[in-house]
């Protein structure tokens, strides 16, 4: 075991919950921390239930194609824990990660507090001693009383497209959902918005005229889309004729929409240019992207390999999209190799996938108890017409995969299922 491995242990014993939602413990940390939260670089606040990732990427690599020194915090990892905090550009190294969680876990003292709360507090702790421009924030989960919610007075607040999911904490009302993310608003803080279901946007912005916030609205402010070839985007300010992103597939579309719209609406100092570059440069792992280390000598050379961590139903929705989208422009068998836990919608995720798939394969996600099981999971698939197939583990079900010739093979269903690919293949996000 690793130093921060061990350290990472000690902090989890620290509170029976893995999640336990409130922002007392962490404002307790903080204030014994000197308040780091008041001495951030501006902060971008993100929240949502797809997209965040991917919109906190565009919005670094617009910045950082800008010159910018940028502070960027997301989870979870997909591999090292270290992926989490990226400090002026650069993943945080361990001496400092493990001085940074030692110094919170000595100044907690003991005290109960969650393992995302003390791992975010040495994150806040870390952007405040270390310069940059501006801080990207990830929320983890919800919003309101999410530990991240500790930045009075943050340049903008991003919220991208609300749906179901962790009903265990947020319920599956929509608009109570989307209330909890707005709880990241502030007022005398700008807003953007993304496309909404009806009950959502509704939320919002009930939640924004409370604060008397005017949000940036997708669909109304701002638009976006592809044509031929390119992508245009649209706003009070004018027009922008760009490249396709780099991310796959069209939800990404507007993703990079909602990012753009935000560092127009927060004044970035990012020009067309700028843009244009981060669209070409933009990293995202995991999200729909091809694979192509070690992992690939186990399928044929004709085949594609790509991996997809979306994991609730939205993102099965938009998985499907961007493969149907593939299909019709390179059309190719298309075979998934799928792992999910247990509390997430197997059979809403699927679902969007109708008779797709040539053979869904079934596989458990290393070490976690709490997944599917892939018999389980197989029968799910069966019932709902798909063929499909139980495999221990990923070389198993890619080497099965390997005898449907020139198939397109996605892996799919869940972050810490992508996490372990990515580490089987030698990939690990750098």
């Amino acid at each position: 075991m690793s130093r921060t491995d061990a350290i990472l242990t000690r902090l989890l014993a620290l509170h029976p919950k893995l999640i336990d939602l409130s922002l007392a413990r962490m404002e307790r940390l903080l204030d014994a921390l000197g308040r780091p939260q008041d001495r951030l670089p501006p902060v971008i606040h993100v929240a949502g239930t797809n997209g965040k990732g991917s919109t906190v990427a565009y919005l670094r690599a617009f910045l950082e194609a800008a010159g910018k020194r940028v502070h960027v915090y997301t989870s979870p990892q997909l591999v090292h824990f270290n992926e989490r905090i990226r400090l002026a550009g650069k993943l945080v190294g361990n001496r400092q990660l493990n001085a940074a969680l030692e110094h919170c876990e000595v100044v907690n003292a003991g005290v109960p507090i969650t393992y995302f709360e003390i791992t975010t507090a040495a994150a806040i702790h870390l952007f405040a001693k270390t310069p940059a421009d501006y801080l990207l924030l990830e929320v983890g989960l919800g919003g309101r009383y999410d530990a991240t919610n500790v930045v009075d007075k943050p340049l903008g607040a991003v919220i991208t497209p609300v749906s179901v999911d962790h009903i265990e904490y947020l319920g599956s009302d929509i608009g109570g959902i989307a209330r909890e993310k707005a709880g990241i608003l502030k007022r005398g803080a700008l807003a953007v918005v993304a496309r909404q279901t009806e009950a959502g946007l509704a939320a919002i912005e009930a939640e924004a005229a409370k604060l008397g916030v005017t949000p940036f609205l997708a669909g109304q402010d701002f638009d976006c889309h592809f044509a031929d070839g390119r992508m245009v985007y649209q706003d009070e300010d004018g027009l922008l004729d760009l490249p396709p992103p780099a991310l796959a597939g069209p939800h990404q579309i507007d993703n990079a929409g909602v990012a753009i719209a935000a560092a127009r609406h927060f004044g970035l100092p990012v020009s067309a240019e700028e843009i244009a570059r981060g669209l070409r440069s933009v990293d995202w792992p995991a999200r729909l992207a091809p694979i192509t280390g070690r992992l690939r000598d186990l399928i044929s050379p004709d085949q594609e390999l790509w991996l997809d961590g979306g994991h609730n139903e939205a993102g099965g929705r938009v998985l499907a999209e961007a493969l149907h989208d593939m299909h019709r422009r390179n059309p190719r068998p298309l075979v998934l190799i799928m792992g999910t836990f247990a509390n997430k919608d197997a059979e809403g995720y699927l679902k969007h996938f109708t008779s797709m798939p040539e053979i869904v394969f079934t596989v458990p996600i290393p070490g976690d108890r709490a997944a599917w099981k892939p018999s389980a999971l197989a029968a799910l698939a069966r019932r709902l017409g798909f063929a499909a197939q139980p495999k221990r583990g990923i070389p198993s079900a890619l080497t099965a995969a390997a005898k449907v010739p020139g198939a397109r093979i996605v892996i799919c269903g869940a972050l810490h299922l992508a996490g372990s690919v990515l580490a089987l293949d030698g990939s690990p996000p750098r």
